[in-house]
């Protein structure tokens, strides 16, 4: 009887091993059929992501020694020198023709063109267009040249100097033409804040006086328009837009058209 119970426990232990060993078959085999179901999908996961172009790294305009040997030069000759009617240092201009030029996507050359644009006018004159071509080269030096309307003293009336400068933009290449509509739309955005604020009265500052500073930066926009446009252009044309809506002269009401049903409707 005991060799009975021991037989019997034995052959129990066993199928209940067997029972044991089957349930983590079955639990490794499931196991891994997952494990292979999750592999099966990493694949696809990185393949995706391995064909996803990496952004392009966008390297700035290199500015070297040259562009700082310029900021130092126009600082030095401009010294003293403001803005129209206030007290704003006239570098703040050139800083800003810079900025604009370097935006529109110049390179170290223009943007030392344009802190130079108007040494040659207000500097010296001749003699300074030499010195900036030993100084800063060629290319800065006839850019300078393109945006200088007068190199002589005393200036040429004003109507005439803007006439000639016009005619001159008409063949002037790319790189004058982007420097010179950077240094008009500067111009143009500070009259629009100076007008906001004082008016009417901004005019006197000028020598065209109201009619003929409309006058010119309405032909300027007209040139830079007849080729190929660029965000300097476009913003330009938008400036001139929002001062001609400004400087409207308004409507009386007397003599607004009454368009109420008493009166009928005009036509």
């Amino acid at each position: 009887m005991a060799i009975c119970s021991r037989s019997f426990a034995h052959t129990y232990w066993r199928g209940a091993e067997r029972s044991s060993n089957g349930e983590g078959m079955k639990a490794k085999t499931k196991t891994k059929t997952k494990t292979k179901t999750k592999r099966k999908a990493l694949p696809q996961r990185t393949q995706k992501t391995q064909n996803t172009p990496a952004p392009a790294r966008l390297r700035p305009i290199p500015l070297g020694p040259r562009f700082l040997q310029a900021f130092h030069f126009a600082a030095e000759k401009h010294a003293g020198q403001a803005r129209k009617a206030s007290t704003i240092p006239y570098i703040a201009h050139l800083m800003g023709v810079a900025s604009l030029v370097l935006e529109a996507g110049g390179d170290e050359d223009l943007a030392i063109a344009a802190l130079l644009h108007d040494v040659v006018e207000d500097c010296g004159g001749a003699p300074i267009l030499k010195e900036v071509q030993r100084r800063f080269g060629k290319r800065v030096a006839k850019v300078v040249d393109g945006c200088t309307d007068a190199d002589t003293e005393p200036k040429p009336p004003w109507r005439q100097r803007k006439e000639n400068y016009l005619r001159h933009l008409k063949t002037a290449d790319a790189d004058t033409r982007l420097v010179s509509a950077a240094d008009k739309l500067n111009n143009i955005r500070s009259i629009l804040t100076d007008y906001r604020e004082i008016g009417e009265s901004i005019w006197a500052r000028f020598n065209g006086g109201r009619e003929g500073t409309l006058w010119y930066y309405r032909a300027l926009r007209d040139e830079f328009g007849r080729r190929k446009g660029n965000r300097l252009i476009r913003e330009y044309e938008l400036a001139v837009r929002e001062l001609e809506a400004l400087t409207q002269p308004s409507v009386p009401a007397s003599t607004k058209t009454d368009l109420s049903p008493a009166h009928g409707r005009a036509e």
